[in-house]
């Protein structure tokens, strides 16, 4: 479809890639991988026409549509979002109002039987069923399915786009890349600016309905899903894999491993001819051997060895002292902005030492929530942050909250106390900031690197509850691996909020789903949630999903058909009164602790019921790690049923 031929790309005499050749095809999911500064970027907007090459040709067909989304563009205001969106059928609309004028003029004839009545029906009829072809009856459905699949919902149809903040109007702009079924879709960094419902819809609609894709990402699990071929930019090549990414991490190493014994092999064979050189150089009987070598040597061309980053990136979180048994307690808690409710009613209590997610679509109030936890916006209900407990926050713009003047050495000296300011460099250079990178003024920085020196910052106090708002963002796949390790690691509690299913896969063990004004709550990890949402969207029974209880349910909801305590009575004096008011606080400890035992055991239940579900299938069968789950719940299943009965007798001996 696309052919690229011997491309090199040069800035300021330094060489990105030369001589790079391949061909996009129908069909082909391409991964466009490489380190930051690669031309991983320049490349799309080669291929785009945005950007002319040094030398070489990009050759596209002439009927080929080719889509580009960059990763930051220049948006428009003026039209509430479905005028925005229906600008992608610009030509349908067109044809519609072609088809429309000469419905017009066939209607205003009454030359029936004239050749150029004739024709201009065989013009109308050909029209017409070209507007059919190119959906023009049923174009505002596959608008409207877009528009939801990306997370909005029908009452942002007719909101001005002026409204919504940058990240919403990108998805606009991508509903109407996609709407406009290109024939090669150029996409740099997509998933950016999206939730995990809109990635994972993002990418059914990517595997199912685009043609050909070339996208730069550092969501593992998207490209992966996504993909089946990887082109790699490294050492200034292009390296073609007909793989997924994960299937092209494996040759690579196979690759570079081959690589390392092929240059030791050429380093040996170069040093036997200079020795033989060194050695018989003046002998006049060696001289034609000499030659030879000197010309075998001038022959050699070096081996290349695959670039691999060796700086060492590494993040220790230091826990502080031991804090209470419950570092966050929501009761009750409920956040409104003017009319607008973001959520009510949410009841949580994160335990000392568990590592929770807060996921959901976009706007659902996860950063909202953790404000509130932070004490930066008021609330209504109580909010208790437990005793002892030292937090250490990463906001979602606490990159961009850097002061831009400072060097990096200075941003970290500024914030070091007592002896820590002796290690500066050595801290900085673990973070890959050594040597001259110190140096650097913020403002010239890239998003990542700016993400790394704002988690120093965060490093250089001892805390034992983690916050982090989307802490991912701008990290190649590399640091995110080294950050979650760290994060594994860290003996405190940590509350993530994040949208990346790779990031998060292994790391907490329990899930807040926010949206619809509610939070609920999710034991096991962030792929059991996600098998969660899929039953629910497929229609699976009612039984799988009954357990997905909301973390905000009613307030006053009782357990086990168990009416709420009337109102203490005053009938006894003072010290009835207040024996009966201690008794109603008791009970109403002991219905709490009943009904999340009660949860908690659905839950698991509902997630042991998912698993066998799963090992039902050919391939769950196959697959160990189910099995070995699958004991571990049922292991976790038993223990939750005993501590519900063992509340349950509280409650009932009260």
């Amino acid at each position: 479809m696309i052919s690229i031929d011997n491309l090199s790309v040069e800035f300021s005499t330094r060489p990105l890639f030369t001589d790079a050749s391949f061909v996009i095809n129908d069909k082909d999911r391409i991964a466009l991988v490489g380190k930051n500064g690669a031309g991983k970027s320049t490349l799309l907007k080669i291929i785009a026409g945005m950007q002319a090459p040094t030398r070489g040709a990009v050759s596209v067909p002439r009927e080929t549509m080719i889509g580009y989304l960059p990763q930051v563009m220049v948006l428009a205001d003026g039209r509430t979002v479905r005028e925005e969106a229906e600008q992608a059928f610009a030509s349908i609309h067109e044809l519609e109002r072609r088809v429309a004028a000469l419905n017009d003029e066939l209607a205003r004839r009454t030359d029936y039987e004239s050749e150029e009545y004739m024709q201009l029906v065989e013009r109308f009829a050909h029209e017409s069923e070209r507007f059919q072809m190119l959906g023009g009856m049923n174009y505002q459905a596959e608008l409207e399915r877009t528009l939801i699949g990306l997370g909005f919902e029908r009452e942002d149809f007719d909101r001005p786009t002026s409204e919504f903040s940058g990240g919403w109007r990108m998805r606009i702009e991508l509903a109407k890349l996609l709407l406009q079924r290109p024939d090669v879709l150029l996409l740099d960094e997509p998933t950016n600016h999206l939730d995990i419902l809109s990635i994972r819809w993002l990418e059914q609609f990517l595997s199912t309905r685009a043609s050909a894709v070339v996208l730069v990402s550092h969501d593992r699990a998207f490209i992966n899903n996504v993909t089946n071929r990887t082109l790699e930019i490294s050492c200034g090549h292009i390296y073609d894999y007909k793989v997924r990414y994960d299937e092209y991490v494996r040759l690579r190493a196979e690759r570079r491993e081959q690589q390392l014994r092929a240059l030791e092999n050429q380093q040996k064979e170069i040093a036997d001819a200079r020795a033989f050189i060194d050695r018989f150089r003046y002998q006049a009987t060696k001289a034609i051997q000499v030659q030879q070598k000197i010309r075998q040597l001038e022959k050699i061309v070096p081996i290349e060895v695959d670039e691999v980053d060796n700086s060492s990136l590494r993040l220790k979180f230091t826990c502080s002292q031991r804090s209470g048994d419950y570092p966050v307690i929501c009761e009750d808690v409920a956040k409104r902005y003017g009319d607008q409710l973001v959520f009510s009613g949410v009841n949580l209590t994160v335990k000392r030492g568990e590592k929770v997610a807060f996921v959901g679509r976009n706007g659902g109030g996860k950063t909202t929530l953790v404000k509130c936890i932070m004490g930066e916006i008021p609330f209504e209900g109580r909010l208790q942050v437990g005793h002892n407990v030292q937090i250490g926050y990463f906001a979602q713009n606490q990159a961009q909250l850097l002061d831009p003047e400072p060097t990096v050495f200075d941003t970290i000296d500024r914030v070091a106390r007592g002896d820590i300011r002796l290690r500066i460099r050595d801290i900085l250079g673990a973070f890959m900031f050594g040597g001259e990178a110190s140096d650097k003024k913020v403002k010239v920085l890239s998003g990542g690197e700016r993400t790394r020196l704002a988690m120093i910052k965060l490093l250089l106090e001892p805390v034992n509850l983690l916050i982090l708002d989307e802490p991912t963002n701008h990290l190649d796949m590399r640091s995110k691996d080294v950050l979650k390790e760290a994060i594994r690691d860290f003996d405190g509690t940590v509350i993530v909020v994040s949208h990346d299913r790779d990031f998060l896969d292994g790391l907490v063990s329990k899930v807040y789903e926010f949206g619809e004004g509610r939070v609920r709550e999710h034991l096991g990890g962030i792929y059991d949630w996600i098998a969660l949402q899929e039953a629910r969207d497929s229609g699976q029974p009612s039984e799988l999903l009954r357990h997905s209880t909301a973390a905000s349910a009613t307030p006053h909801q009782t357990v086990g058909g168990t009416p709420p305590s009337p109102a203490p009575q005053t009938s006894g004096g003072a010290a009835a009164y207040a024996e009966q008011k201690a008794a109603a606080r008791q009970r109403k400890k002991l219905e709490r602790t009943v009904q999340e035992a009660e949860e908690h055991v659905g839950q698991l239940e509902a997630a042991v019921a998912i698993l066998e579900q799963q090992m039902s299938t050919p391939e769950g069968s196959a697959d160990m790690s189910l099995y070995e789950k699958h004991t571990r719940l049922k292991k976790q299943l038993a223990q939750a049923e005993a501590e519900w009965e063992q509340a349950y007798e509280a409650l009932s001996a009260l």
